[in-house]
Formats: C-alpha cells, structure tokens, sequence
C-alpha cells in the first residue's frame, strides 16, 4: 500500500505543478488580472524569445551525449508518422463526410511538446531531461509541420504545390527550430558561450515555462465544448489514449526503459498544442473545433499523464 501511494504521490509531483500553473492561468484571466492582449503578447515573447533561449541553452550545456539519442529520434518520428496514418484512416472511416477531417486528425496527433510536454520532462529529470527532449521537440516539431499542411490541405495539385510552399515557410521560419539547429552547432563545435551570455539566457529561460503555462491557462475556455461533441471527443481520445498507448508500447517493445521510455510517454501524452488552432485557421480550416479540442485535451491530459506515469513507475519501467 505504501509503494503505491509512493508511486502517485511521483505522478502527482510531475502533472501537479502544471495543473495549479494552469489553474492560476484561469484564475488571473477571470479576475482580470491578466487580459487577451496579455495572453497574446507574453504567448508571442516565449514562442520567439524565452522558448528557444531556453532549449539552445539546454543543449549547450548539456552532459548528455546528444548524438547517442538518434535512434531515440528516429523511432519518435516512425512511430508519430505511423499514428499519423493510422488516426487518418480511423478518422475517414469514422467520419466520412465530415468537412473537418483535417482538424481532427491534426488534433489527435499534434502534441503540445514545446510547452506541456517539456514541462513534465523537466519536472521528472531536471534539466538532463531538458537537453534530451529539446532535440526530440526539434524533430517532432519538424513532423507535426509536415502533417498539419497534409491533413488541413484541400485535395488538388495547385493546393499541393501550396502545401509545400506553407511547410518550408513554417519550417525555416520556426523560432524552435533555429535555436535547437543553433545549439545543435554550438554543441557540436565546442563554441564557447560567454558567462554574461549565458546568465542573461538563463534568465529568460526561466521565464519560459511559468509564463508559457499561465498563458495557456488563460486561454482556457471550457465553455465552447458545447459544440463540435462528438469530433471533439474523438480527436481527443486519439490524443489522449491511443497515441500515448501506441507509441509507448513500441518503445517499451524496442527495448527502451528509464529517461528515454519516460520522455516517448510525457511526450505523446501531452495535450494537443496550441499552434494547432494557428494552423487551422491559417489554412482556412474550422478553428473553433480546434480551439474545442485543445480545451479539452490540456484538461483531461492531467488525468491521463497522471495515471500513465503511475502505471510506468508501479511497474518500475521508468
């Protein structure tokens, strides 16, 4: 009985912080502390500044040989790209006629591992975790891309040719991506980093995950699930249970155990991100479903990660 409370009590330590970070979000947003144009402005300074601060500065100072996690990476894009497929053929049959397929499926597949996501690693490991994920939220972020213009594209050759034309765009212009790619050389080349550099950076990276967290609890709105029911339950259990039960199951297959088995979960398990509703409305597609299943996911996530890390530890997996 002890070992189990010992067990939830880790699970709680990992979700907990982030559910009253959330919390705070919704709190502050309702007592008007914080505004939309807050939301809007701060979400803007972490996703351009404090994010990829953070993530270049947890590869350059990283103790984790970096290179040894291909075959960790390489999995993470095989099984994503898998799920892709699978959560699009489910979804066309379930949902033949549906107009929004698109939004759907990017909802069942595109985690939140930027801001969620690194969030559980970096309460699970600290910072060792940080370095390890920063390279695996580089190539994620570089797939779930690639899919989103997939699935959110009308069927055609002239919207294929524009397809691809949005993918380099989002891609090459990704403030994520750049830094990781940047630490990734400094990394690499041994470039030294000024100490002055260094504790500036550290400064707004500390910034990231609080403010990131607070904003996406302020834009919460529980209310608009009113609409949409049934799609927005289905994409968020693909979200939420079978992505994070397909691919942990196939690392657990493969082998993997410990910080890489714990990192393909608190991964997977995360909510659907927040540029999924960006995408959507980019592309021309239903952007309230999409801001439905964000709502929902982030919420019930906590339950799902909670209960995911309590069965891996229980199990001494991870």
């Amino acid at each position: 009985m002890g070992n189990i409370v010992e067990q939830l009590l880790f699970s709680a330590s990992i979700t907990g912080p982030i559910c009253l970070m959330l919390a705070l979000g919704v709190i502050l947003k309702r007592t008007q502390i914080i505004n939309e144009n807050f939301i809007d402005v701060a979400s803007k300074l972490v996703f351009n500044v404090t994010l990829p601060a953070l993530l270049f500065l947890s590869i350059i100072s990283s103790n984790h040989d970096l290179a040894s996690s291909a075959p960790l990476i390489g999995y993470g894009l095989t099984a994503n790209l898998l799920f892709f497929i699978l959560s699009t053929y489910a979804t066309g049959r379930l949902f033949p006629k549906h107009k929004d397929q698109g939004v759907i499926i990017q909802g069942g597949f595109r985690a939140n591992t930027a801001i969620i996501g690194l969030a559980y690693v970096s309460n699970a490991y600290g910072s060792s975790g940080v370095a390890l994920a920063a390279v695996y939220v580089a190539s994620m972020t570089l797939l779930y891309n690639i899919q989103a213009v997939i699935c959110l594209s009308p069927k055609g050759e002239e919207s294929s040719q524009r397809a691809f034309g949005v993918i380099i765009k989002t891609i090459t212009k990704n403030p994520l991506i750049i830094a990781i790619m940047v630490g990734m050389l400094f990394y690499l080349l041994a470039i030294p980093v000024p100490k002055m550099v260094l504790d500036a950076g550290q400064y707004f990276a500390n910034m990231t995950l609080p403010l990131a967290l607070l904003c996406t609890g302020g834009s919460l709105d529980i209310g608009s699930l009113k609409h949409e029911k049934h799609s927005t339950w289905f994409s968020t259990a693909l979200k939420l249970i079978f992505a994070p039960l397909f691919i942990t199951l196939g690392a657990f297959l493969l082998g993997y155990r410990g910080i890489e088995l714990a990192l393909v979960f608190l991964m997977s398990s995360a909510p659907t991100a927040a540029a999924s509703y960006v995408m959507a409305r980019a592309m021309g597609g239903n952007a309230p479903l999409a801001a439905n299943i964000i709502a929902l996911t982030t919420v019930c996530s906590l339950i799902t990660c909670t209960l995911g890390i309590f069965v891996l530890s229980t199990l001494e997996l991870i």
